[in-house]
C-alpha cells in the first residue's frame, strides 16, 4: 500500500467516524481535493488489500472494518451514536476504534435470546461469552460479507 492509499484510507475512516456513516466517494474527493474517479480507484486498491470492502455494483463502501455501512445484527452504541458492526468481533472493535466505552446489542445465534454487553475500560461486562467463527480465519476473505 503506497503513501497516497494510506492517506486515503485514513481520511475515509476519519470521515466515516465524523459522519456516523460511510462517506460517499464524492465526499472524500471534496475533502482531499482529488477527483471522484481518483478516489474510486484508490478505494479499489484498498479493497484489493482488504483495507475496506466495496459494493460490487456501486463502488461505494460496504465495510470499513470494524464499521458496517449497512444494518447488521450487531448494533453498538459508542462515542455518542449508534453503529453497526460486521460481526460480533467487529462490534467490540468499534469500541476499540473509537477508544470509547459502549454497549453491544445482538442476539444469541443459537437460541435467539437478546444479548446486551457493556464494554467498559476495553472489557466486556460478561466474560463468559464465546466468539465462534464458522469459517476458518484463513478463508474469511474468500467471502468476507458472508463471514
Amino acid at each position: 500500500m503506497n503513501d497516497d492509499d494510506l492517506m486515503l484510507r485514513g481520511v475515509t475512516y476519519a470521515r466515516f467516524v465524523q459522519l456516523g456513516r460511510a462517506p460517499m466517494a464524492a465526499e472524500i474527493a471534496a475533502a482531499t481535493g482529488r477527483g471522484r474517479a481518483e478516489v474510486v480507484a484508490g478505494w479499489q486498491r484498498l479493497h484489493a488489500e482488504h483495507a475496506l470492502v466495496l459494493d460490487q455494483l456501486t463502488g461505494e463502501i460496504v465495510m470499513a472494518n470494524p464499521f458496517s455501512a449497512v444494518p447488521t445484527a450487531y448494533r453498538v452504541h459508542a462515542g455518542g451514536r449508534w453503529w453497526y458492526g460486521n460481526c460480533a468481533w467487529d462490534a467490540f472493535g468499534i469500541c476499540g476504534a473509537l477508544h470509547a466505552d459502549g454497549r453491544i446489542e445482538t442476539s444469541c445465534p443459537d437460541c435467539g435470546a437478546p444479548l446486551r454487553i457493556a464494554v467498559r475500560d476495553q472489557r466486556p461486562d460478561d466474560q463468559s461469552l464465546l466468539f465462534h467463527c464458522l469459517v476458518p480465519a484463513a478463508r474469511w476473505w474468500d467471502d468476507i460479507v458472508f463471514t
